[in-house]
């Protein structure tokens, strides 16, 4: 193996053409086994294989099952062995990533093949199983990579709104920084015009771009039009999904939105479904391409209380509810999606121009060229009830800035950004905190200060340890709370308890009527304006 670049796989290993040979009849049988191919496709994919790795001949002895090891490892001497005879450049991460969807999309079913199987199984086992056996392809084909994914750090946190799940991502590889200079070089993204796009089905990736070859994404339709449902390849939660436009169009919510979210759960009433907000700083991280989020997890949000019920005289099978958590969350339910529908529009049209200038709320403000801009918008989220009720969760938003908070006025305050500045998207609405990867790290230092490195603590005081800065003055309240004494066990739960208390914490930041007699006297005065009345 070259020398330089070692990180990314084994430096250890030796990699014969032998050791190649056996690999690819072991990704053969393993293909085999989990379903990707059939007996039919043995000898093709068997070739292919050799083809890519430029060999003329198989082995000859046939593999044994309990011989076959995990397909992590399996891949790892494909990609080691690309790397020696040039199918990558670096033997980086970032490469070795392309080079293994390359791999895995040859042994994997072609996309209308895939689409049938998911039709056959629908048709006769009903959706559930259908999505059991799309999501089991995304993984078996690597396209999820649960090997990745078991290294999330994932814990819980009892809190006043109820328990709040908190994740540090470690699925989703960072590039290195030789990577990330090179990446800066290359022209703008024409094809695909982002990682949205159905074009990226077997698409090879490049440096700035991920690999899709396995990738394989199911037909819709919505709302009338045409869309397409995949799985996320970093599983935030369970059976995260992504579903997206057929075209490259932006974020815009309407009441076609909502209309979409509703079909969506019509026919695959086991997912619940949610649109991030459509305007910057509340929005997603891709507003160019309009998608939803869906899967199959039940939020810390859903199971949040109902705090009043409210009843509208022209929606009379709607039963409305502001919810007990720190965003402001209006809960509707009916078993008529059509009357939902046009009560969750009214609602939507209704705060899209409300302002209430004392507690910062502003619709509008106007640009400098005199234009209106709008701030408020909402973030919705779509699922069934037990009992087949259609239910919506109308977060409100708003994403004034200030002087005091130019990031935003209902986002992640300043002294929270050391662990997130990040927008509060949809996933985290819910109540999952996903925190940046560096976070595992950092976090061990800060426990270690806590459990008696008084020489760290003192290089951090000093400024001598880059990745601590942002900490220091989370440090200085956690050593006077707490002291340097600890055991590293208690630490280290002690720190878990404080990061998702600030996780709650700026949820309510992002809350644009507080928890508060004022706040609450707010809101209850908006929906009295809507035309809701609390119920006897």
């Amino acid at each position: 193996m070259k020398e330089q670049d070692k990180q990314a796989g084994n430096p250890n290993q030796q990699i014969t053409v032998d050791n190649v040979k056996l690999a690819i009849e072991q990704l053969v049988f393993y293909s085999t086994k989990q379903g990707l191919i059939t007996s039919y496709d043995i000898d093709y994919t068997r070739n292919r294989l050799l083809e890519l790795f430029q060999l003329d001949e198989a082995i000859q002895d046939p593999v044994e099952e309990g011989a076959i090891p995990a397909l992590p490892l399996i891949l790892n001497t494909l990609i080691s062995y690309g790397y020696e005879i040039g199918l990558i450049p670096e033997n980086t991460v970032t490469y070795r990533d392309l080079l293994d969807a390359r791999i895995m999309g040859l042994v994997l079913a072609r996309p209308s093949e895939v689409i049938r199987s998911f039709r056959e199984t629908e048709a006769a086992q009903g959706i559930s199983a259908a999505t059991d056996s799309f999501y089991k392809l995304s993984v078996d084909s690597n396209y999820i990579r649960m090997d990745r994914v078991a290294e999330n750090v994932y814990w819980r946190k009892d809190t006043p709104f109820g328990e709040m799940e908190i994740t540090i991502n470690l699925s989703k590889p960072e590039k290195n920084p030789k990577e990330i200079a090179a990446a800066k070089l290359l022209p703008p993204p024409i094809y695909p015009k982002c990682q949205l796009c159905r074009e990226n089905v077997g698409y090879a990736g490049r440096l700035n771009h991920p690999a899709r070859q396995n990738l394989r994404v199911i037909p819709l339709t919505l709302n009338g039009e045409s869309w397409f449902f995949q799985y996320s390849p970093y599983v935030y939660y369970n059976e995260h999904s992504i579903v997206f436009h057929h075209d490259h169009v932006p974020m815009k919510l309407t009441r076609s939105t909502f209309k979409r979210l509703f079909d969506f759960v019509g026919q695959f009433p086991h997912y619940f479904i949610g649109s991030n907000a459509d305007l910057p700083i509340v929005g997603g991280s891709i507003l160019t391409h309009d998608h939803f989020q869906a899967g199959r997890h039940v939020f810390p949000l859903e199971k949040a209380p109902e705090v009043k019920a409210f009843k509208h005289p022209r929606y009379t099978s709607v039963n409305l509810s502001p919810v007990k958590w720190p965003l402001s969350v209006l809960r509707l339910s009916s078993s008529s999606p059509e009357e939902l529908l046009d009560a969750a529009n009214e609602l939507y049209e209704a705060w899209k121009i409300y302002s209430k200038p004392e507690l910062d709320i502003l619709a509008f403000s106007t640009g400098q060229g005199g234009e209106r801009i709008p701030h408020n918008t909402v973030t919705p989220l779509v699922r069934r009830r037990p009992n087949g009720d259609y239910e919506i969760d109308i977060v409100l938003r708003n994403n004034r800035t200030s002087e005091e908070h130019p990031e935003g006025i209902f986002h992640a305050h300043r002294e929270m950004h050391h662990l997130k500045k990040e927008n509060i998207g949809l996933i985290e609405v819910m109540g999952l905190a996903i925190l940046p990867g560096r976070l595992k790290q950092e976090l061990t230092g800060i426990a270690q200060i806590l459990a008696g490195d008084h020489n760290l603590y003192t290089q951090v005081k000093e400024g001598a340890v880059p990745e601590l800065a942002t900490h220091a003055a989370w440090i200085d309240e956690l050593v006077h709370n707490y002291g340097t004494g600890l055991e590293s066990g208690k630490a280290e739960e002690i720190l878990r308890e404080e990061v998702g208390g600030k996780f709650a914490e700026i949820l309510g930041q992002a809350g644009v009527f507080k928890q508060t007699d004022e706040g609450q006297e707010a809101l209850h005065e908006f929906l009295n304006r809507c035309g809701y009345k609390k119920s006897s």
